[in-house]
């Protein structure tokens, strides 16, 4: 009894030891590969970024964590064995690589049933500004963030560290498609409004309709042009040295305190 004991002792162990060696960091995120690690993260409902799965690969196994991240609403993706092995640092991946999340993400429909501020970015790629922007926004009264699938930063634990804890109270929505997001919310009452150095209007100047959608553009690219098109309202901050515009975690900050202004002063 004792002998037996002990190798059901050493195997859990050893199993424990291997879950540690399927776990690295890339960009901030864990790293989890292999079929057991990410299928046993799905089913405890992990908090998971993306998963990608091998071109070829095949099975019920794989075809579990296909559907069971469906059922999840994680994004899947497809990618050449060599690039998960790059993440994995390994060939021993199985033909799946997971990259976690620091936080879960939130429906969207919850997030435009009650905000009054909803903030998007269209396509912020530094997590330190998306952790900036996380941070400020809740303390300017958001009721939530909307970031894009792909060419985006994630919830990372860079992100978390640059929030400072403003993604314990925050939602965080990721959409496939920017554009029909900003229609859906449009369809809900809310007013557009994106910052663009190109605006006709300034932002100290301009009427606040609520409920409010900010829209911020990528570094170094802005809004983009389908986005711009979308919004009801474009909004400059008017410059006065040399360079034509601020980092957009800055930017964001002026305007979204300027709305929690007007908001509290019924402008």
């Amino acid at each position: 009894m004792v002998f037996c004991f002990s190798i059901r002792f050493i195997g859990s162990l050893w199993v424990w030891a291997f879950s540690l060696l399927v776990v690295r960091y890339a960009q901030g995120m864990p790293v989890l590969y292999g079929i057991h690690p990410v299928t046993e993260a799905l089913r405890a409902g992990r908090p998971l970024d993306r998963i990608l799965i091998a071109k070829g690969a095949g099975g019920p196994r794989i075809q579990e964590i296909v559907e069971l991240a469906r059922r999840a609403s994680i994004p899947l993706r497809f990618e050449p064995r060599d690039a998960l092995e790059r993440l994995a640092t390994s060939a021993t991946h199985q033909g799946v690589v997971a990259l976690g999340a620091a936080t879960k993400y939130a429906d969207l429909d919850a997030v435009a049933a009650k905000a009054e501020l909803v903030v998007v970015l269209d396509g912020v790629e530094d997590p330190h500004n998306l952790g900036a922007i996380a941070r400020t926004a809740h303390a300017a009264g958001a009721g939530g963030i909307i970031i894009p699938e792909r060419r985006a930063a994630g919830l990372t634990d860079t992100v978390a560290k640059a929030a400072a804890g403003a993604l314990e109270h925050l939602p965080v929505t990721r959409v496939t498609n920017i554009n029909r997001t900003l229609e859906s919310l449009k369809e809900r009452g809310y007013w557009i409004y994106g910052l663009d150095e190109r605006g006709t209007e300034l932002y100290n100047e301009v009427k606040w309709v609520s409920p409010t959608v900010l829209v911020f553009g990528a570094e170094g690219h802005g809004l983009h042009d389908q986005v711009r098109k979308k919004c009801d309202v474009l909004v400059r901050i008017p410059m006065a040295g040399e360079i034509a515009s601020l980092n957009v975690s800055v930017a964001a900050g002026i305007v979204l305190f300027k709305w929690r202004e007007s908001m509290r002063n019924g402008e």
